[in-house]
């Protein structure tokens, strides 16, 4: 196929695109089949019938095969006269996955071991006017870490195929506790070849320098030039409302800084704390006669970002601040969307970023065992108000740093930094996950050559990149960790923690309550995905989480008994495989509520909430708040109460009450919190209120509450406690405590009743009930929906209305229709 070029006049940026139809086939077969281009052998495999779904039952055992091979991708491309007389012919990938061989016309210009690079071949020599052909040869990734493995056996995790720490590739590929062994290869993002002369930006920085109410832009350009030939450079900088600044130099040397002044800037905030304003930076080269040669755009907000690693009354701090607030982090870690990268979208990020808006999110890790996310990611974060936690893509493994690793990985950090650095939303940099972590506490031999190799990547090599390429951004050497140095990593009083005794440890939720760690940048607790999400992948005689194709998609050894053992703690056991599945969610979201409700109590101590994980890669049972399908778990409706910015929360002990107001806005709260102690029907033992005025960025005890003299050992069993927080004479929100655990209070028959309503754009879902219950369920039997609101708690005599957005519905209702897809059950529902 052949791509036509724009054409410019003299030395203008030319481009022939090679994105699209390619051909494709294993290197020991004959015939050819067609390929796209970005993607990867599976999906094109997938698309063209000749494999089945490996997300099904247990396809996934196919991959390994699939990817045991060796492929050929090859396709041909015009090349003009004029294109050859330009100075410069590269070859331009800026993803390949991940060992190949690039040829032209027959001659091996370049080898590749590194799918996080963007790599540029010289190709002049190669190519001549007319039809030429492209060859690239991508070789087996598990042959090739099988190869190494047996040289030089590396530590990793024991849930992926041995080995992957020898290979610069998404770790997770290869499997994990979560993610199921499909080591896919492919050209996966934008392949082309650029010409050019004269007048290539090589690179942009842009620096800010701020101070009383103004703001001095430093823009940095690298031009190629040759030497004698004038090159004009421009940079433009608009700012929100449009408004226009030109500097113009009329003959670059080649390096060049142009500065501008900002007066009264429109800051960048995260989301909640005000408007995420971007600016606009062009930047052009131009010829003598002002034609363009090449061009480069950025947006930009106009923020500064610091991590405050400072010594304390409670140990070392771990906080952010923000334009010089202190902001309590709350949000989740993040994993690639799909484990075929052709699938990922920018639509389908943007919903999964809209959600984490909606559920109150300001910040978003990205974990290093993935892959560094496309440009559009940052994009979305900025225009959102998401702080970007950035790993390096390194994660609970051992890696070797010969000489060719150590340049390898360090072009891949360079690479990187320059893609990402510019973003607003771009809050810090991680050297790697539980990499320091695994070295201290796995058991895993502690070989000093390993460690010298951990320290030179992650304490030198890394933060001398950031400091080089990004003075601006935190680098932070590995998470958990007090500050590097194998420095007890696991210190609660110092730095950030992954807390994993609640699940790992099968402690109970209430132990979150032990610690108050500075920065909790993972925790979590699994639940199985909602029925709809199960019938994708099994058969009928699959439902059971015991079975087979279930155990296929669970990947976390002896996870399903940890759900049924926390379970038996906490519920009765449920009457059938759906509610199985209910309860497994009911139970993840109190743990995390558990542990995020209590640290931001106890804000100013602890200042960061991440819990893992948000989202899933394929259908599976895991610690996601969001599945695969981009259904909310309970636990993401949980998310959206407990990461409110003004958190009304409890803390019950025994027969006493703590009633707590936690205010993240920068605003002070006056309020008032209403109480009740009620019997499972709802009457009314005991009531009051507190009125109280919360400062901004704070947290507060409202009233201590002791029912001793009220409780017994026999209605403890049906006595709970109601507290609804009033703003401005307006219910804000509510939350209800049981003194016993759930599967010990008696419920009584709630009797829910649904009537459904419409307006233009939405449906009003109202819903009543005859007695106290918990956890009301909204669902729909087909369609996918998202509720305004959803496993809440509801007292007789109370009724809800729950929006529900057409927009959100995946296909067209009428209300009829809709009122007969409605389901609605809640905790009484488990048994009966």
């Amino acid at each position: 196929m052949i791509t036509k070029i724009t054409k410019g006049s003299g030395d203008e940026m030319e481009k022939i695109n090679l994105n699209g139809l390619w051909k494709m086939k294993p290197s020991t077969e004959s015939k050819w089949m067609d390929a796209t281009v970005p993607g990867s052998v599976m999906h094109d495999l997938l698309s063209l019938g000749l494999i089945e779904d490996p997300f099904y039952r247990d396809n996934e055992d196919q991959a390994y095969d699939i990817a045991s091979k060796d492929y050929i991708f090859t396709r041909n491309f015009h090349v003009a006269d004029e294109f050859l007389k330009e100075g410069n012919v590269v070859l331009r990938s800026e993803g390949i996955d991940t060992i190949s061989e690039i040829i032209i016309n027959g001659n091996t210009i370049a080898k590749t071991n590194n799918m996080h690079r963007t790599y540029e071949f010289e190709i002049k020599p190669y190519i001549f006017s007319g039809e030429n052909e492209l060859v690239i040869k991508l070789y087996s990734p598990i042959q090739y870490i099988k190869e190494r493995q047996v040289q030089n056996p590396l530590m990793g995790v024991d849930h992926a195929i041995e080995g992957y720490p020898h290979l610069r590739k998404s770790h997770s590929m290869f499997g994990w506790d979560w993610g199921p062994k499909i080591p896919d290869l492919g050209i996966w993002r934008d392949i082309s070849i650029l010409a050019w002369s004269t007048g290539r930006i090589d690179d942009v920085y842009i620096n800010q320098d701020h101070s009383n109410n103004q703001v001095k832009i430093e823009v940095n350009v690298q031009v190629q030039k040759r030497n004698l030939e004038n090159v004009q450079l421009q940079v433009k900088l608009t700012n929100p409302q449009g408004e226009v600044q030109i500097n113009n130099i009329p003959s670059t040397f080649g390096s060049e800084t142009i500065t501008f002044i900002v007066e009264n800037p429109e800051l960048w905030w995260p989301r909640g704390y005000g408007a995420q304003s971007l600016y606009t930076v062009e930047v052009k080269t131009l010829s003598n006669k002002d034609s363009v040669l090449d061009e480069k755009m950025y947006q930009i907000g106009l923020r500064t970002i610091e991590v405050k690693h400072e010594l304390d009354q409670w140990g070392k701090s771990f906080e952010f601040i923000v334009n010089g607030h202190a902001i309590f982090m709350m949000g989740a870690n993040y994993i690639p969307e799909d484990n075929l990268l052709a699938r990922a979208s920018e639509s389908r990020t943007e919903k999964l970023i809209q959600d984490c808006v909606e559920a109150n999110f300001n910040m978003i890790r990205v974990w290093g065992g993935g892959h560094y996310p496309d440009d559009y990611f940052y994009d979305l974060c900025d225009r959102y108000g998401v702080v970007v936690w950035q790993d390096f893509m390194y994660a609970c493994s051992v890696y070797e740093l010969t000489e060719d690793f150590e340049e390898n990985v360090k072009q891949e950090a360079i690479d990187n930094i320059k893609r990402i650095r510019h973003h607003a939303s771009l809050g810090i940099w991680c050297g790697n996950n539980e990499v320091e972590e695994a070295m201290e506490y796995w058991g895993w031999p502690k070989d000093p050559s390993e460690r010298r190799d951990y320290i030179k990547l992650f304490e030198f090599i890394l933060p001398d990149l950031v400091k080089q390429f990004d003075p601006e951004t935190f680098y932070w050497s590995s998470s958990p960790s007090s500050g590097g140095g194998f420095g007890d990593p696991r210190n609660p009083d110092v730095g950030d923690v992954h807390y994993w005794e609640v699940w790992h440890g099968q402690k109970p939720f209430t132990d979150y309550r032990n610690f108050y760690f500075r920065f909790c940048s993972e925790f979590g607790f699994q639940s199985f995905p909602s029925l709809k999400t199960v019938k994708t992948f099994t058969e009928p005689e699959d439902r059971n989480i015991f079975s087979r194709v279930m155990e296929k998609h669970q990947k976390n050894d002896a996870a399903n008994g940890k759900i049924l053992f926390y379970l038996s703690e906490n519920f009765l056991y449920p009457k059938d495989f759906d509610s199985l599945l209910y309860t497994s969610q009911l139970l993840q979201a109190e743990a995390i509520k558990y542990g995020v409700e209590h640290w931001r109590r106890n804000r100013g101590r602890c200042m960061g909430s991440l819990y893992w994980q948000l989202n899933d890669c394929w259908p599976v049972a895991s610690w996601s708040s969001i599945d695969y399908y981009g259904r909310w778990k309970a636990l993401h409706y949980f998310t959206k109460k407990f990461y409110d910015p003004i958190l009304l929360s409890v803390a019950e002990e025994g027969k006493t009450a703590d009633l707590f107001v936690t205010n993240d806005t920068l605003d002070a709260v006056n309020c008032r919190v209403e109480w009740e102690l009620r019997n499972h029907s709802t009457q009314i033992l005991q009531e009051g209120y507190v009125d109280i005025k919360v400062d901004a960025l704070s947290a507060k005890s409202c009233q201590k509450l002791d029912f001793k003299e009220v409780l017994t050992d026999k209605n403890i069993l049906n006595t709970y406690l109601e507290c609804t927080l009033i703003i401005e004479d307006e219910t804000y929100s509510s939350s209800t405590v049981l003194f016993t655990k759930p599967k010990h209070f008696d419920f009584l028959n709630p009797n829910l009743k649904t009537d459904v309503s419409e307006v233009e754009d939405a449906f009003i879902v109202s819903v009543e009930t005859e007695a106290f219950t918990k956890y009301i369920e909204l669902e729909l039997e087909e369609a996918d929906a998202k509720f305004e609101d959803n496993y809440f708690d509801l007292s007789a005599g109370n009724s809800r209305k729950i929006k529900v957005d057409k927009a959100s519905l995946s296909m067209e209702l009428t209300r009829e229709a809709f009122e007969q897809q409605l389901k609605v059950r809640s905790v009484y529902h488990i048994t009966n």
